[in-house]
């Protein structure tokens, strides 16, 4: 067995989601950035681009159950829950759970989403990732770019107000991409969370309150 393999089953937070029932390690990202920023907070309609295999979805799940009881009062709430995830992969079913099969960069893609929703978003998450070529630099600027398109399906379609907690990865253009993204938003945050490899450049930007 590789060691890259080894190390990855050794890994702290890939035994911890085997044990708790989690798809992949990746869930305890967000639920660290949960911890920090409480992303979920009266969140019933939300959005996952780049979804697979599923962990994300996992955990948005739990918050949106969670909100159905926690949040029924006379301020914003809803009696249900609506949770689309999006991935150019097949991904598993959950419960109660839609997916859709298709490039985030797709231009059907906002179409396809109003068609689920028809209201604006409480939130929008996005660990999507491109294909890591190895060169830092050229997977820098792909990501970039995909972030960019993320942004802009969060223009159509999060609500004011609403929050975005996309997958970004440091280097040459970031500070651009976080001066961008800061104009779409009241607070903007950046934050690695704790279940990131200390040598990955991800980082995620944290968009609170969508200015409109």
């Amino acid at each position: 067995m590789p060691n890259k393999q080894i190390n990855h089953k050794r890994d702290f937070h890939y035994k911890q989601a085997k044990k708790e029932g989690y798809r992949a390690r990746s869930a305890y990202k967000l639920i660290d950035i949960q911890k920090r920023y409480n992303i979920f907070k009266r969140a019933f309609y939300i959005l996952d681009l780049g979804c697979a295999p599923g962990s994300w979805l996992q955990v948005a799940k739990s918050n949106a159950e969670s909100n159905l009881i926690k949040y029924n009062d006379v301020h914003y709430h809803r009696d249900h829950y609506k949770i689309l995830g999006v991935d150019t992969k097949n991904v598993f079913p959950i419960e109660n759970i839609q997916t859709l099969k298709i490039d985030l960069r797709n231009p059907e893609i906002n179409a396809k989403i109003k068609s689920n929703f028809q209201n604006k978003l409480d939130l929008i998450l996005s660990d999507a990732s491109i294909n890591k070529s190895g060169n830092k630099f050229s997977d820098h600027l792909r990501q970039n770019k995909l972030c960019y398109s993320i942004v802009d399906i969060a223009k159509h379609h999060l609500k004011f107000k609403g929050i975005l907690v996309m997958k970004a990865f440091q280097g040459i253009d970031f500070v651009e991409l976080v001066r961008n993204f800061k104009n779409e938003f009241k607070i903007s945050k950046t934050y690695k969370p704790q279940a990131s490899k200390k040598k990955s450049n991800e980082i995620y930007l944290i968009g609170i309150q969508k200015k409109n």
